[in-house]
């Protein structure tokens, strides 16, 4: 067998000798503002998880919102370069899973959305935190550009650099038992809430 393998390995190395090199992904291009069906699609298909979902007209509307969906908390925890304020939030120290476990919520940015799934992906650069930030609080609150949201899953990956860890978010977390019966936040947030800002100029990265 493994010298099956190694004659059509070495066949393919010959046949794309000399190609042009062609990079894992592509540098991500200007972002351009998602039109409104897609951002209706990718609102319905978050609402289909049993998500929260705000809409916002621009930037300044975020820290209303944020404070709309934050009611009721005390507790909450903003990574390193989130880009609006949270008054009283907690800042990320590196707190422990269990330390983690005793805040209300955590608030993040994202990196992409897909509006065919619904769902958000992390690559847990500046705004966005480490992991474990957006995988252990109750409620996770995550604010996602127009720009960043695109149709299916292939144009995600094609934005996404396949060198940085990556979260891929579709709904607050659930499991079943064998009769199906669906249950939230068992190994992850109860809650997710989508702060979709709509009135976002194309963004340059």
């Amino acid at each position: 067998m493994t010298g099956a393998r190694d004659e059509i390995l070495a066949r393919v190395r010959r046949a794309v000798a000399g190609a042009p090199r062609v990079p894992a992904w592509r540098e991500r291009v200007p972002g351009r503002p998602a039109d409104a069906d897609l951002l209706e699609r990718f609102v319905g298909r978050v609402r289909d998880y049993r998500a929260l979902v705000t809409r916002c007209a621009g930037p300044g509307d975020v820290p209303a919102a944020l404070a709309a969906a934050l009611a009721g908390t005390s507790a909450v925890l903003v990574p390193a370069g989130f880009p609006w304020p949270v008054p009283g939030a907690v800042a990320d120290v590196g707190q422990s899973p269990g330390e983690l476990d005793l805040l209300d919520a955590v608030v993040t940015t994202a990196s992409v959305a897909v509006a065919e799934t619904g769902t958000i992906v992390l690559t847990h650069g500046p705004g966005e935190g480490r992991r474990a930030l957006t995988l252990v609080p109750d409620r996770h609150v995550c604010v996602v550009r127009a720009d960043q949201v695109v149709a299916d899953v292939p144009d995600a990956v094609d934005r996404l650099d396949p060198l940085r860890p990556q979260t891929w978010i579709s709904g607050p977390s659930a499991t079943s038992d064998i009769e199906l019966n669906r249950v939230e936040g068992v190994h992850g947030p109860r809650t997710l809430h989508v702060v979709l800002v709509t009135g976002l100029p194309a963004a340059r990265e």
